[in-house]
This record gives structure tokens, C-alpha cells and sequence, in this order.
């Protein structure tokens, strides 16, 4: 059963908190699809028609203000299930999910998911854990919103490599330096400025077609501590 670090603790995700069995339940409901970095998997304001159970790859969680502007909430990496609170509480949704690397993927029908839901009762398990990554989210603004740029950017940088589908000595973040500045709310500059210094000390590496290749990323969370 699948666990990860989210924001310096261990974090539950929906396959170990429901089960491998029910997991495997749920996932045969669809059949497995697969869409590359970043696709848009759910759109901020759409109606909640379907589930995304997610077998490999990792995603960004995003809101959008009325400007235009956008900040990371968090990312979600195997064994998650996006979307289940639009379905749960029958609201348009309250955020966007963007594939953050090539991901393959289950979408679940709302009603199929709603009866699955039903037949094992869990609805207040999901709902409870819907409400504690709620607050995830507002504590991740509000660290996106006060810290400096390089502290921002080590921990979405950090979020995005622990729920990477890969692991090795060195991981690629599929996302340029405007996206990145895009998802920290802070400017393009600022990020190429907290940047140059790990590349200078080998830490990270740029990809050829956009992207970062991380290399250090605990020498760069120690970085922006001292």
C-alpha cells in the first residue's frame, strides 16, 4: 500500500486508507488511459462528472484567481483519487489538476463512483480525508503567499520529486521556470535568480526541452534553511 512524504510528513493517500483490494475494486470500474505531462486532467469550475484514480505519474493541484493568476495547492502523486469532492458534495470544482509527468489514469463515471461509495460505506472516510487536505492546501498558500522565493521554490520542488513515479539519483521536474513561477506566485526572474546558485553547485540541471533535473534536493532544502 502506497504512502509518501507531503510537506516533511508521512501522508496517507486513498489506496492505503481504503485498501488494496477495494482499490483494485474501484480501479477495474474503468479501463486505464494514459495522458502526458502537463494535460489538464480536471478544469477549476467544471461540474464533478467523473473521478481520476491515478495508477503512476504525479499532478499538480492549482487554483486560479479572477486575474488569471495561479498557486500550487499540492501535489498528488499513485493512489490518489482527484475530483471526489466535486462528486461527493455535488459542487462545480474547486481547483484544477494538471499532469505533472506522463500519468496513466482510471476515469470513474460519477455515478458508478457514488455507488461504489454507497455499497462499502465510505463516505465519511473520503470526506474526512478530503477536509484534512483542505487544509493542506491553505497551509500550503499561505507558505506560498509569505516565504521568500527560494524556500517557496525548494518545497515545490520537494512535493513534486516525492511524488514522482520515479526514483534514482536524479529526478526530472517536467515543468519550465515560467510555469514553476506561475505555481509559487512568484516572477520568472525570481525563480531563474533562486535557481542559479544549485546549478552553479551541481544540484540541478536543466532539460534540453524544458524542465529541471534535480540532483541534490536535500543539499537545496538545506540551502534555503540556512
Amino acid at each position: 500500500m502506497a504512502e509518501y512524504y507531503q510537506g516533511g510528513r508521512m501522508s496517507l493517500c486513498h489506496e492505503s486508507l481504503i485498501g488494496d483490494q477495494l482499490w483494485s475494486k474501484l480501479r477495474s470500474l474503468a479501463p486505464e488511459r494514459t495522458r502526458p505531462a502537463r494535460a489538464m486532467l480536471l478544469r477549476q469550475g467544471d461540474p464533478g462528472t467523473q473521478v481520476i484514480l491515478l495508477s503512476s505519474g504525479s499532478t499538480l493541484v492549482t487554483m486560479s484567481g479572477a486575474n488569471g493568476e495561479r498557486a500550487l495547492l499540492a501535489v498528488r502523486g499513485a493512489g490518489e483519487l482527484l475530483g471526489e469532492l466535486a462528486v461527493l458534495d455535488a459542487q462545480p470544482r474547486s481547483a484544477s489538476v494538471i499532469a505533472a509527468e506522463p500519468c496513466r489514469l482510471h476515469l470513474i463515471p460519477a455515478p458508478e463512483f457514488l455507488a461504489f461509495v454507497h455499497e462499502h460505506g465510505l463516505t465519511t472516510t473520503l470526506l474526512r480525508l478530503a477536509i484534512a487536505r483542505v487544509r493542506e492546501a491553505e497551509a500550503v498558500r499561505l507558505e506560498m503567499a509569505t516565504a521568500p522565493v527560494p524556500v517557496r521554490l525548494a518545497a515545490a520542488l520537494g512535493r513534486l520529486v516525492q511524488a514522482a513515479s520515479k526514483r534514482g539519483s536524479e529526478i526530472v521536474v517536467r515543468l519550465t521556470q515560467t510555469e514553476l513561477s506561475q505555481l509559487i506566485g512568484a516572477s520568472r526572474n525570481g525563480v531563474g535568480s533562486a535557481i542559479r546558485p544549485w546549478r552553479e553547485r551541481g544540484w540541478v540541471g536543466t532539460e534540453a526541452g524544458g524542465g529541471l533535473v534535480i540532483r541534490n534536493l536535500s543539499a537545496i532544502q538545506a540551502d534555503v534553511l540556512t
